[in-house]
């Protein structure tokens, strides 16, 4: 039996204006990891993504993860519920003025609680008030994602405007 084909989806947001937001209680608290520590993004990016078969940085080195994680161009939040972390989210500038939500995602014990919008909602809004101004905020999924990713996303306010598929 052939895999199923990787589908790719890009969304973007053209505007704040466009931002649908959803709130959690207030015992969710997202706050940017502001001391560099290449080591929190390794770390979350497997434990978020092992459930998704994230792959692409899978086999890397110590070393290509302090490259990756220690720009400046990187911003790394984490949403904690109650001081425990739930998820994070990764904000990089692209090359044409835009904001890619690089990474997004909760810890497989907090999904399905009703974090998910909230912890996008954070995203759009920190990627809008990012200096200089962006033109953009995108993001790409997969439907390798959770089952609701490309739906959170579009609930949010973003468009799909490219879709690519490999066999």
């Amino acid at each position: 039996m052939p895999a199923e084909p990787l589908i790719t989806t890009y969304l973007e947001m053209r505007s704040a204006d466009q931002l649908r937001p959803k709130r959690a209680d207030a015992r969710f608290r997202v706050r940017e990891k502001t001391e560099r520590d290449w080591r929190f993004n390794r770390d979350l990016y497997f434990r978020v993504g092992e459930q998704w078969d994230w792959i692409d940085k899978r086999s890397w080195t110590d070393e290509q993860w302090k490259e990756y994680a220690t720009p400046p161009e990187l911003r790394t939040f984490a949403g904690y519920y109650d001081n425990a972390v739930a998820g994070y989210y990764e904000l990089r500038r692209d090359g044409e003025n835009g904001i890619e939500i690089a990474y997004f995602g909760l810890l497989p014990e907090w999904i399905g609680r009703g974090l998910g919008g909230a912890l996008l909602t954070s995203a759009i809004e920190e990627a809008w008030r990012m200096e200089p101004n962006p033109s953009r905020v995108w993001v790409h999924t997969c439907n390798r994602d959770h089952p609701q990713a490309l739906a959170n996303y579009q609930a949010r306010g973003m468009v799909v405007y490219k879709i690519e598929e490999e066999p």
